[in-house]
């Protein structure tokens, strides 16, 4: 039996007035998701437990069958494990986002115009984290670049009470001051957060993005605190030998801490541009070479819903059906008997460009016991099932054992 999971994050929405009240599920033509739906249990699952912040990190956790209230120790550890990081038991990693704030000269004026600065390539970003680093880097801090606005901070003898360290995707468009901790434990990240502004704005990267018509990386914003984690190893938990395909840290990390094997794409972003047959390849490669199961996790759709930008959101699904999903179904063929798990982690609605904890809808199809399914797969034929999974991370349990 071969299991592939295709995690489309943030993929589930809300009614929105500019796509005549539907949702980009139910307009995107997504054939092949909609065939196996026609076959397959549909239903609803609670990926966010009461009490936990809908962020992919923790979403995503229940996916692969890891109970967040009892594993979970913060975003940025995971990310710092696929960064190759090592974290002593002291150590406190934080997300390092590079973005874009306008240009008040108070810093708690300014608003957040973009939590991505406009898609800072990759070599752009690590010069511009290098110059944080030459600045702040030393004994207790040390910052590590990532892909594209992802970064990292680690502090040495480090605490995560550092009151309300806000996600900047959850403030685009609003002034920051009130986001920014008022916590004693917070002041020295917040201070380099206010400096950064002024090393950055001037850098050479940003003065030819701004010459380019690019939106300059001009400020870090630190976030997603947390400590050392530690996952149980997938295959002595589950019994099944599992690979991870992502563009982004976060999900690779938990990959590596759950000593999954976890596949480097060229060409993969985590946006609309990524390498989406790369991807389905790098996919098809880990079956081949005797893959159990196989998670592939594709970001696009959550950056859509973070930008508001509706139509992408929709090209995204679609692109996913066409490019992942329909190839990959082919290459099963080849083993007989297999089943399919399709879902996202969290809506990410394009109404409100954040995350919410909403149950997401889930197709879980097996090619040689068809069921009674459902017209097409969206978040309305989803719950009009009445089928409801209330524990997240047993989600796992009911792709491996039926």
């Amino acid at each position: 039996m071969k299991y592939l999971v295709l995690l489309c994050d943030g993929m589930a929405d809300y009614p929105f007035k500019d796509l005549d009240g539907k949702t980009p599920m139910a307009l995107a033509q997504k054939p092949n998701m909609d065939a196996l739906a026609q076959k397959a249990e549909v239903g609803l699952c609670k990926t966010v437990a009461d009490g936990l912040k809908p962020g992919s990190d923790v979403a995503n956790l229940s996916v692969m069958g890891y109970d967040p209230k009892t594993c979970y120790t913060g975003r940025s550890p995971l990310e710092a494990a696929s960064m190759g990081i090592r974290m002593s038991d002291t150590d406190v990693a934080l997300r390092c986002n590079l973005v874009t704030l306008s240009d008040e000269a108070d810093y708690g004026e300014k608003t957040m115009v973009d939590y991505c600065a406009g898609d800072i390539s990759t070599p752009e970003a690590a010069e511009l984290i290098a110059a944080i680093q030459e600045a702040f880097g030393g004994d207790t801090c040390s910052f590590h670049p990532g892909v594209s606005y992802r970064h990292c901070l680690i502090v040495k003898n480090g605490t995560t009470d550092l009151g309300n360290m806000t996600p900047p995707h959850d403030i685009s468009g609003r002034v920051i001051g009130a986001y920014l901790s008022q916590s004693e434990n917070a002041a020295p990240l917040v201070d380099m957060m206010k400096k950064s502004y002024d090393i950055l704005k001037d850098h050479p990267v940003n003065r030819k993005r701004v010459a380019e018509g690019k939106r300059p990386a001009n400020s870090i914003w630190l976030w997603g605190e947390g400590r050392k984690p530690g996952l149980p190893d997938f295959r002595e938990k589950n019994g099944v030998s599992a690979g991870v395909v992502s563009a982004v840290d976060l999900i690779k990390g938990i990959g590596k801490l759950a000593n999954m094997e976890v596949a480097e794409v060229p060409g993969a972003t985590g946006y609309l541009d990524t390498n989406f047959t790369g991807k389905m390849e790098a996919a098809a490669r880990m079956f081949r070479e005797g893959r159990d199961l196989v998670y592939v996790h594709v970001e696009a759709p959550d950056e859509c819903g973070h930008r508001g930008e509706a139509q992408n959101k929709i090209k995204a699904i679609e692109l996913i059906d066409e490019k992942i999903l329909g190839p990959i179904l082919k290459e099963l063929d080849a083993y007989g008997d297999y089943r399919i798990l399709i879902m996202p982690d969290h809506p990410t609605p394009l109404s409100t460009r954040t995350h919410a904890a909403d149950p997401v809808p889930y197709l879980l199809y097996q090619k040689s016991q068809p069921k009674e399914g459902v017209d097409c797969f969206t978040e309305d034929t989803a719950g009009a099932t009445g089928l409801f999974i209330e524990h997240g991370p047993s989600i796992m349990d009911r792709l491996l054992k039926g």
